[in-house]
């Protein structure tokens, strides 16, 4: 497996609700549980910039603002290319260092793929009336294919929350199982849109239908909902990966989004990953964190621990 994203295609499982249909979250002893991550490790110096830049690498640079531009596109791919400046590569003892993708919207995909040619970095592609998703069905299929068609590589997909919502998970399973076909040979990551859907175990429920469809990541949020990633949410869906992995011997990618903005936050989840899957999820074809605003922050703290100086935070701008 390639640090670009090249991870193997998730086969899924025939619909299986007995895996979960009896499961029961307890929101209290989670939030315990993801409280005490932060604190469990203690990452400083080289450690601290070792770790920060391997979030580098897992890190989905996005921009799905609707005034984007092809030439903020091509600006953001820049950045892609060359996270951090020459010197503070050199300083940090790296020869090269890039994101894991690039997120857009499925207009700005040849934009992106044309930027990032030759470099190894994948473009993803959101799709499927992201991001209420509400479309109906054979717009959101016709608008993967679209994507895909344009170049993208990755598609993150919107489920129907109204499905998750009112338990009707066979419903749901057979939408995603045709969203991970209509992909094709591009990746699929399943955003689940967990700050509308009320509970943790609706959150556990939903991450193994999709893992059941095929995903091959699961994803929390759209980052346009109230409430986007959150410890104990992310908790609650590494461990519905970690029992369908033990179950099926398949490796799910997952990747928080929204509201993560800083190197702290980069931080916190590594150590989740570490945690509770082990090293090799701290690799960015099985993790990625969807962020656009993190990146100057940790450039910015990657600054501090060569130089001893924090700069100002505009001199990190993205785009």
């Amino acid at each position: 497996m390639s640090e670009n994203g090249t991870f193997p295609r998730m086969t899924g499982t025939e619909f299986t609700p007995e895996w979960f249909e009896n499961v029961s979250v307890n929101r209290s002893a989670a939030e315990r549980r993801a409280a005490s991550l932060p604190g469990r490790r203690t990452v400083k110096k080289d450690h601290q910039a070792a770790w920060l830049a391997r979030a580098i690498t897992c890190i989905d640079l996005t921009t799905l603002a609707g005034d984007d531009t092809a030439g903020r596109v091509q600006r953001l791919c820049a950045k892609a290319r060359q996270p951090l400046r020459p010197d503070l590569l050199a300083a940090l003892g790296l020869e090269m260092l890039t994101v894991g993708a690039v997120c857009v919207y499925p207009t700005m995909v040849p934009h992106a793929v044309k930027a990032l040619d030759g470099s190894g970095i994948p473009v993803a592609s959101v799709a499927t009336g992201f991001p209420a998703g509400l479309t109906p069905l054979p717009l959101r299929l016709a608008e993967i294919r679209y994507a895909v068609d344009q170049g993208a590589a990755e598609i993150d997909i919107v489920i129907t929350r109204e499905q998750a919502l009112t338990g009707n998970w066979a419903a749901l399973y057979d939408e995603i199982r045709q969203m991970r076909e209509a992909c094709g040979d591009a990746h699929m990551k399943a955003i689940l849109a967990t700050g509308d859907l009320k509970t943790l175990t609706n959150v556990y429920k939903a991450s193994m239908v999709a893992m059941q469809a095929g995903a091959d990541f699961i994803k929390t949020s759209t980052g346009k909902e109230e409430v986007n990633a959150t410890l104990p949410v992310s908790l609650t869906m590494v461990r519905a990966l970690r029992d369908f992995g033990d179950r099926t011997g398949q490796w799910v990618g997952f990747k928080p989004a929204g509201g993560l903005k800083t190197a702290k936050d980069a931080m916190n989840w590594l150590i989740l990953m570490k945690e509770e899957m082990g090293s090799r999820w701290c690799m960015p074809d099985l993790f990625r964190i969807g962020a656009s605003s993190m990146l100057g922050d940790i450039e910015r703290q990657l600054e501090h621990h060569v130089t001893g100086r924090y700069s100002a935070a505009n001199r990190h701008a993205l785009a």
